[in-house]
């Protein structure tokens, strides 16, 4: 059995030996589409991350028998031609929970902290020019009996909702399937959540009912005092808008890790705001922790010995 990584540059340091273990295992840093169609000419299973797979990309695989996506989202993949070729399509879920929820509270905690004002205050010398033993003119907000509104509560929204509570926080969410599945917080409408909250969580997935969820007109219903992180998905909250609204100081600030393209490009609107102190930028690492990736590979070695 073949199976080929196409690109594993994501994947770091990972031992990946219980994976090379199952078959003849080639692995490729990273893939163009045309390579990636050359190097799939003869594999049983591939794994990949980010690579599209279309007609092309499955009219080269002749043998392919099963698709092992390196992460939660499927958004590259044709599942339902996959599915006419009898090609398996297998995802992994839930190995980065603690990961994300982790960085969603770094960029909370480091926006409502004012944490980079006081690294600055005190690194360019203004501390130690004055006269008293702290920075009286920049308090930070008290999360204790704030509101936290997190759309999209599944094992991720769950995890930071509990984390909230422990904090004090009242919690409440959005549903974007309509379910509202969780009765552990109260479920409110789109609205709602955006007027009342205090701080905005995003953990959605990115689909037709996600896209552009919340836009310029959302963000102005937002308190001018909260904030709002997205570690979901790029383009569930609509980026040129998020830096409009910080420039008019219609919300606090934002917390970032995700983007519609990936890396950013160099003109992008968030490496241009007016603000840029309340603006946090991270480049989508939230699922990245050494103990994830771990559980990752494994679980993609679990996907292979299923077979198809």
């Amino acid at each position: 059995m073949k199976i080929v990584f196409l690109d594993a540059a994501t994947m770091g340091d990972t031992d990946m030996s219980e994976i090379a273990a199952l078959g003849n295992f080639v692995c490729y840093s990273s893939s163009t589409p045309e390579l990636a169609r050359a190097r799939v000419a003869d594999a049983d299973v591939v794994l990949l991350n980010k690579i599209i797979v279309n007609k092309e990309f499955l009219d080269a695989a002749p043998k392919l028998r099963l698709i092992c996506e390196a992460g939660t989202g499927i958004n590259n993949i044709d599942v339902e031609l996959c599915r006419e070729r009898g090609v398996a399509v297998r995802n992994v879920a839930a190995y980065s929970t603690d990961s994300v929820a982790q960085i969603a509270w770094m960029h909370i905690l480091n926006l409502a902290g004012n944490a980079f004002h006081y690294d600055k205050y005190i690194r360019s010398g203004e501390y130690s020019a004055g006269n008293i033993h702290v920075d009286a003119g920049h308090p930070f907000t008290e999360l204790s009996g704030k509101t936290l509104g997190i759309v999209g509560m599944g094992a991720i929204g769950q995890k930071v909702a509990s984390i909230a509570a422990a904090l004090g926080m009242k919690v409440v969410y959005y549903s974007t399937s309509g379910t509202s599945h969780c009765q552990d917080y109260p479920s409110v409408s789109l609205d709602c959540l955006l007027m009342e909250s205090d701080v905005i969580s995003i953990h959605a997935p990115y689909n037709e009912r996600t896209a552009g969820l919340i836009d310029y007109a959302g963000l102005c219903k937002m308190k001018p005092t909260a904030f709002l992180v997205n570690t979901g998905r790029g383009g569930i909250a609509v980026e040129e808008d998020i830096v409009r609204a910080i420039n008019e100081q219609k919300i606090a600030g934002a917390g970032i890790d995700v983007y519609v393209k990936e890396p950013i490009p160099s003109d992008h609107p968030y490496l241009h705001c007016k603000y840029p102190q309340r603006l946090l930028l991270t480049p989508h690492i939230a699922w990245y922790s050494k103990e994830a990736r771990q559980r990752l590979a494994q679980a993609m070695a679990d996907n292979i010995r299923k077979g198809w």
